[in-house]
C-alpha cells in the first residue's frame, strides 16, 4: 500500500505551511508594533484603530470635563440653563470659562472629537483663562497626529504589500524532466502577467526532504540549494516574457539517482522555487514562491512554445502556459545515463 504523502512545506500559491506554537517570548511582537499591525488581518486592524480613536476621545473628553469641573465651568453652565436671563454669557460678570459651552461630559466628549479631528463647528473653543487647557489642547493634537500617521502608514503598507504583486507572477502547475543538450534537466516555466517589469529578478530552487546524518541526527526539513541554469545565465532573469528555467541533473544534484520508476516513491521530495525582484512601479521588493512534489513532476515531457511573432511584435499565448508534450527521454537515472556515455 502506498505511503501517505507528507505535508507540503510550501503551497502552490507560495504560502508556507508552518505553524508556530508554544512561543514564550510573546513580548517581542510588541517591540515591533508597526509590523505586528501590518501582519494582522483587516478586521483586527480596523478594530484596533477604531478602539484607539474611541479610547483617545474618551480619555481627553474626561480630561476636558475635569478641567471644566475644577474651574467651575459646569456650575455656571448649569445656572445658565436654569436661569437664561442671567447676563449675556450666563455667568457672573467677569467670569471666563476654560472652554466655552461645556456643561456636561457629553459636551466635553464632543469637544474632544472636534479637537482631535479638527472639525471646528465653532460652538466650543478654548479661552486664555486656563493654561492647563491650552497644554491639553497641544497634547491631544499631537496624540491625534500620531494615531493618524500610524493608521495611514499601516493601511498603505497593507494595501501595497509585496505578496500582492506576486499574485501576477505565475509558475507552471507541473515541472518536467527531459533531455536538454544531451543531459537530463529538471524544468519549469515562470511568467509575469503584468506589463510593468520585475527589476533585478532572481530565481533559486531548493530541495526539501527528510535526511539523516552519519551521526544519526534526523533533519525533518533539510533545505538543499540546487544549481540552476536559465537562458540568460546565472540566477538573474529578464522576465519580459515567460521563461523556462532548468536545472541540469548532474553528480552534484540531489536528483542524480532518481528515475521515472522510483520518482513517485519519493513522497518526502519537494522542490521549492523562489522568485525575487523589485517592483518597477513601487520600488518594493516582492517574492513569489511555489513548490513541486514528486507526483507533480512529469518525466519525459517538454513545455510547448507559447511565444510567437505577430505583426512585428511578440505575442504570448498564456492559454498554453502549462501545456507539455511527450518527448523521447531515457528511463534511467542521470547517474546511469552518464555511465552509459562513459562506456560508449
Amino acid at each position: 500500500r502506498a505511503r501517505e504523502r507528507r505535508a507540503r512545506f510550501v503551497g502552490k500559491n507560495g504560502a508556507c505551511n508552518v505553524a508556530h506554537k508554544n512561543i514564550r517570548e510573546q513580548g517581542r511582537f510588541l517591540q515591533d508594533v508597526f509590523t505586528t499591525l501590518v501582519d494582522l488581518k483587516w478586521p483586527h486592524t480596523l478594530l484596533i484603530f477604531t478602539m484607539s480613536f474611541l479610547c483617545s476621545w474618551l480619555l481627553f473628553g474626561m480630561v476636558w470635563w475635569l478641567i471644566a469641573f475644577a474651574h467651575g465651568d459646569l456650575d455656571h453652565s448649569t445656572r445658565l440653563q436654569r436661569d437664561p436671563g442671567e447676563g449675556v454669557a450666563g455667568a457672573p460678570a467677569g467670569f471666563v470659562p476654560c472652554v466655552t459651552s461645556i456643561h456636561s461630559f457629553t459636551s466635553a466628549f464632543l469637544f474632544s472629537i472636534e479637537v482631535q479631528v479638527t472639525i471646528g463647528f465653532g460652538g466650543r473653543m478654548v479661552t486664555e483663562e486656563c493654561p492647563a487647557a491650552i497644554l491639553v489642547l497641544i497634547v491631544q493634537n499631537i496624540v491625534g497626529l500620531v494615531i493618524n500617521a500610524i493608521m495611514l502608514g499601516c493601511i498603505f503598507m497593507k494595501t501595497s504589500q509585496a505578496h500582492r504583486r506576486a499574485e501576477t507572477l505565475i509558475f507552471s502547475k507541473h515541472a518536467v524532466i527531459a533531455l536538454r543538450e544531451g543531459k537530463l534537466c529538471f524544468m519549469l516555466r515562470v511568467g509575469d502577467l503584468r506589463k510593468s517589469m520585475i527589476i533585478s529578478a532572481t530565481i533559486r530552487m531548493q530541495v526539501v526532504k527528510k535526511t539523516a546524518s552519519l551521526e544519526g541526527e534526523v533533519v525533518p526539513l533539510n533545505q538543499i540549494d540546487i544549481q540552476m541554469e536559465n537562458p540568460v545565465g546565472g540566477n538573474s532573469i529578464f522576465l519580459v516574457s515567460p521563461l523556462i528555467i532548468y536545472h541540469v541533473i548532474d553528480k552534484n544534484s540531489p536528483l542524480y539517482d532518481i528515475s521515472p520508476l522510483n520518482l513517485h516513491h519519493h513522497e518526502d521530495l519537494e522542490i521549492i522555487v523562489i522568485l525575487e525582484g523589485v517592483v518597477e512601479t513601487t520600488g518594493i521588493t516582492t517574492q513569489a514562491r511555489t513548490s513541486y512534489l514528486a507526483d507533480e513532476i512529469l518525466w519525459g515531457q517538454r513545455f510547448v512554445p507559447i511565444v510567437a511573432e505577430e505583426d512585428g511584435r511578440y505575442s504570448v499565448d498564456y492559454s498554453k502556459f502549462g501545456n507539455t508534450v511527450k518527448v523521447p527521454t531515457p528511463s534511467c537515472t542521470a547517474r546511469q545515463l552518464e555511465e552509459d556515455k562513459s562506456i560508449m
